[in-house]
């Protein structure tokens, strides 16, 4: 059975950080890139980062750049997004996908096969 689990999400004050995990079971773990999802309410979800299967690339979305930084540990199935900086606007419900396609781009929501239920990140101004 397939289970992907986020955790980490909370309420932090504009400036602060957070660092978001995402466990995965019932799958190869390595061999399937990994990518991180929002959704603001009224909005469509949003590609903000992802990695390879072994970790060693990795993409952000301008808005993130810099300020957030992706990982993996293939021997614990979680991989990790490490968010600094937090803007008010980068409140919304963070999600954890796994896909078996991996491209250098801004990840698609319809190429991640297993997903989590989401953690949320809510920054006051």
């Amino acid at each position: 059975q397939v289970q992907v689990v986020e955790s980490g999400g909370g309420l932090v004050q504009a400036g602060g950080s957070l660092r978001l995990s995402c466990t995965a079971s019932g799958f190869a773990f390595d061999d399937f890139a990994m990518g991180w999802f929002r959704q603001a309410p009224g909005k469509e979800r949003e590609g903000v980062s992802c990695i390879n299967y072994s970790g060693r690339n990795k993409y952000y979305a301008d808005s993130v750049k810099g300020r957030f930084t992706v990982s993996r540990d293939n021997a614990e199935n979680t991989v990790y997004l490490q968010m600094n900086s937090l803007k008010p606007e980068d409140t919304a419900m963070y999600y954890c996908a796994a896909s078996n396609i991996w491209r250098v781009t801004a990840p698609l929501p319809s190429e991640y096969n297993h997903w989590g239920q989401g953690t949320q990140v809510t920054v006051s101004s």
